[in-house]
């Protein structure tokens, strides 16, 4: 069974129905999710990231901006907790700062291409693919998927407008071609955004920005289900880490969301 984590950067809850995007809007009908799940402040990429594989806030793994800081006091991530109990974890990924999300030695595979800002080259499906054909042929126990595309259409066109929720249908696209080219492979899904935005921009601790969607599915995971327990991007962390069967750090802040089991 591989645990796969889909995070599409930028993402708002309210795009999932702005349109006919079938394979987000199928996700919520088999798993469980929150469409008003909470991120952190400051609502930027990398400390949202470091926050989702640290499960603490961003006072204390100390990332505050997308330039990536060591920690004045180590705490392991999700992917080193992992390694440590011999998972192999593999990360799919177009925005470079995200090779900080884990610690030396801890990763079994990586793959990176600088696509995640450039809208003209489908930096999406490059990185879909390349994780697709990876994940089936190694079969990591657990696999990162990163899409930044919706991000940068919500910098360039704005959140919710005509090309931002183009932007989205593009990944619901994506999506579908990365499912489908996985075939038989057993596993689970979380996917899930970062943050939100508005206007042109991100940052402030507004609920555009602040809510992002959460969905669990899998075996043994409640199908349709809307959680009414509230959810932090802290949660995720220790969920993925009940699916790998290991512990999760005792500094870690996040909570097992029980509610998204059967």
């Amino acid at each position: 069974m591989t645990v796969l984590l889909v995070i599409v950067d930028g993402l708002r809850p309210d795009a999932i129905h702005a349109g006919p995007f079938d394979t987000l809007q199928s996700l919520l009908r088999r798993g469980a999710y929150s469409l008003s799940a909470r991120t952190v402040m400051p609502c930027i990429t990398l400390p949202c990231h470091m926050s989702i594989f640290h499960s603490v806030p961003p006072t204390r793994h100390g990332v505050t901006t997308n330039d990536w800081q060591p920690m004045a006091r180590p705490l392991p991530g999700l992917v080193d907790v992992a390694r440590s109990a011999g998972r192999r974890c593999s990360f799919f990924y177009g925005w470079e700062p995200l090779r900080n999300l884990s610690q030396p030695l801890s990763l079994y595979s990586s793959w990176f291409q600088d696509v995640a800002e450039d809208l003209t080259v489908d930096g999406d499906r490059i990185i879909a693919t390349a994780a697709a054909r990876a994940i089936v042929a190694e079969r990591p126990d657990f696999a990162f998927v990163y899409l930044g595309n919706v991000d940068t259409a919500g910098h360039q066109y704005g959140w919710m407008s005509d090309g931002y929720l183009a932007q989205v249908g593009h990944v619901d696209e994506v999506l579908s071609e990365f499912f489908d080219a996985l075939g038989n492979l057993s596993y689970t899904l979380c996917l899930q955004a970062d943050h939100g935005g508005h206007d042109r921009h991100h940052g402030l601790d507004i609920p555009e920005d602040m809510h992002v969607p959460w969905v669990l599915s899998g075996p043994g995971i409640a199908a349709g289900r809307a959680l009414t327990t509230p959810v932090s991007v802290l949660d995720t962390a220790p969920t993925l880490a009940r699916l790998l069967d290991i512990k999760p750090h005792p500094q870690w802040e996040g909570r097992v969301v029980e509610e998204a089991w059967a």
